[in-house]
């Protein structure tokens, strides 16, 4: 399998996860870095009108979480810990997370993610430690 194969893999890993289908999040990803787009829909609002910070966590998260998955070819990666800074709302257009791997060791590997409005000013930021788990990257979990 080349790297653009399992790059490929990993994408449709994302795609084919029910809720990532009803947000309609795309990713592209490359070796330690991704890059998530998602158009903000109403539905992703809270009571004021903006986007919902469980929707700015999702974009980081999945950008940092790819960004680490595109470096480890035989399982799939976990989240442990995840810190999000949400600097200002968003109510319309799209976002983008770019995701990248910023440290990496034997047992964890560090990710920082930066989400952009489409006005490419910063909406949110987020670092996080993941580890390897003991789930195979199979057709079972959608990589295929």
């Amino acid at each position: 399998m080349t790297t653009a194969d399992h790059f490929t893999k990993l994408e449709n890993m994302m795609y084919s996860a029910p809720f990532m289908q009803w947000n309609g999040a795309r990713v592209s990803i490359s070796k330690g870095g991704a890059r998530l787009t998602m158009t903000v829909r109403r539905d992703f609002h809270h009571g004021a009108g903006a986007m919902h910070g469980a929707m700015y966590f999702l974009a980081l998260d999945n950008a940092a979480f790819f960004a680490v998955n595109s470096l480890v070819e035989d399982v799939f990666v976990l989240t442990t810990s995840f810190t999000t800074y949400i600097a200002r709302p968003v109510s319309e257009g799209v976002v983008t997370a770019m995701g990248k791997v910023v440290n990496r060791n034997n047992t964890q590997f560090i990710a920082e993610s930066v989400l952009y409005d489409d006005n490419h000013r910063e909406i949110a930021r987020a670092n996080g430690i993941f580890v390897r788990s003991k789930m195979s990257l199979t057709e079972e979990i959608g990589y295929r």
